[in-house]
This record gives C-alpha cells, structure tokens and sequence, in this order.
C-alpha cells in the first residue's frame, strides 16, 4: 500500500514540474502581461496607460530619454500611432559592461473605443511622460436623451 501512495505521490510531483515548465514557457511568449518584470512586450517598447475621462482619453506614455523631437502621434478615427527613436548615449570610445537602456527606433498602434477630434488633441512631454489628451468626437461623446 505504501509504495501505490508513494506512485501517486511521484506522479503529481511529475505533473507540478510539467505546469511549472510550461507556465514558464507561456509567460516567455507573451512579454505584453509581465507588467511587474519591468518589461513589456519588446524590450524597447513604451509602458502606456489609457484612461476614459468620460469626453476624451488621456493616454500616458513612458518616453524617458526622448525629446519632443524625437517623437511622433499620428490619428485617424480611433486609430491611433506613436513612434519614437531613442538616441544612444553611450560616449564614443568607451566600452559598455552593462546595456539595459534600449536605443533604436519603436512604434505603437492601438485602436481606441471610440473616434477622437483629432482638432483638439494635446500633446505634452514633461519629466519623460509623454501626456495625451484625446477628446472624443461629438458622435462618440454620450448624451442625456429627454423623455416626454
């Protein structure tokens, strides 16, 4: 009897170190939920925050190192595009020991839940957040119907 429990003792110790492997296998494929880690989707890519405000979005972007120069915010409807280029800092003739800053080009897309006025969009780079302010299109916006 002892050794039938032992079995079954070793065989769900088997299946724990399957679900471990392979839910560390999972977790690899899809960095875009691993918010904790301090990487999100490629390693180059922007951590973004949107919110509803009821009449517009507010869409907060992580840009550190980047200049107002150095990106781009393009809109069409509820579609909406952030690209960027972060510059290399590392100073010519120096060797590097540790990169974890990631330089190079990146782009964003996200379709929105509702249309935007694309005229009354605001833009603002402070403190390396870049700080959007996306009103809704009138059509988008909800109204107070009167009963009669």
């Amino acid at each position: 009897m002892l050794t039938r429990l032992s079995d079954i003792d070793r065989m769900f110790r088997t299946f724990d170190l399957l679900q471990n492997r392979v839910g560390g296998l999972l977790s690899d494929f899809d960095r875009a939920h691993r918010y904790g880690t301090g990487v999100t989707m490629d390693a180059g890519m922007p951590r973004t925050n949107l919110y509803d405000l009821g009449g517009k979005f507010e869409i907060l972007v992580e840009v550190p190192g980047c200049s107002k120069e150095d990106l781009s915010v393009k809109i069409q409807g509820n579609y909406l595009e952030l690209s960027g280029t972060r510059k290399s800092d590392i100073p010519e003739g120096y060797s590097t020991h540790r990169h974890e800053r990631v330089s190079g080009s990146f782009t964003r897309s996200f379709t929105l839940p509702a249309d935007v006025n694309v005229d009354g969009v605001e833009a603002t780079v402070t403190n390396g957040i870049l700080r959007l302010s996306l009103p809704k299109s009138e059509s988008a916006q909800p109204r107070q119907i009167k009963i009669s």
